[in-house]
C-alpha cells in the first residue's frame, strides 16, 4: 500500500473521475485521504460495484466515559462505509450526501479489540435516493453495529 496523505483533493485532481475511480485513487495514494479519517483512525482499503470497506482501530482516544468505545465513532464508520458504498455507483461530477443513517450497536467495542471492518453495500439504487446497509465487524467476524442509510444523489446544476 502507498504512503496515506491526508487533505482534501482539489476539483481539478477529481474531474472527470467517477466515484469509485476516486476513491480507488485515494487508496492508491494518488488523492488524499479525508482528515477525519486520520482523526478516528481508519481508512478505506476496499471499494467494488456497490461496496466499500473500511478498517480501523479503537483506542483509548476514542473512549466514552465509561470506558468503552464511543458510539459516535461506529456510527461515522458504518456512514463511511454505507456512503462510499453509494458512491461507487455515481458517474464523475454526481456528488452525494447522507439524509440519515441509523446504527444499531451491538457489542461494546474496547480500547483494545484490534481491527476493525466496517463493509457498505448498496441495497437499491434510484436517480436521486440510494439506500445502503452496512455491518462493522471485529477480528472474529462479529457484529459489532450494523445500520442503514439513505443517501441523496447530487447532480451538477
Amino acid at each position: 500500500m502507498n504512503e496515506r496523505h491526508y487533505g482534501v483533493a482539489s476539483a481539478e485532481e477529481m474531474a472527470g473521475l467517477s466515484g469509485r475511480e476516486m476513491l480507488e485513487a485515494m487508496i492508491q495514494g494518488r488523492l488524499p485521504a479525508p482528515p477525519m479519517s486520520r482523526t478516528l483512525g481508519f481508512r478505506l482499503v476496499e471499494v467494488g460495484d456497490g461496496l466499500a470497506v473500511f478498517e480501523g482501530e479503537p483506542g483509548a482516544d476514542l473512549l466514552n466515559p465509561l470506558g468503552t468505545v464511543h458510539g459516535g465513532w461506529a456510527l461515522t464508520l458504518i456512514d463511511s462505509a454505507a456512503g462510499c458504498a453509494a458512491h461507487t455507483r455515481l458517474p464523475a461530477g454526481v456528488g452525494y450526501t447522507t439524509v440519515e443513517t441509523k446504527v444499531n450497536m451491538t457489542r461494546a467495542i474496547a480500547a483494545d479489540t484490534g481491527t476493525i471492518r466496517a463493509e457498505g453495500r448498496v441495497v437499491a439504487e434510484g436517480r436521486r435516493i440510494v439506500t445502503t446497509e452496512a455491518r462493522m465487524l471485529d477480528g472474529k467476524g462479529r457484529i459489532l453495529a450494523h445500520g442503514t442509510s439513505t443517501i441523496m444523489v447530487l447532480h451538477p446544476r
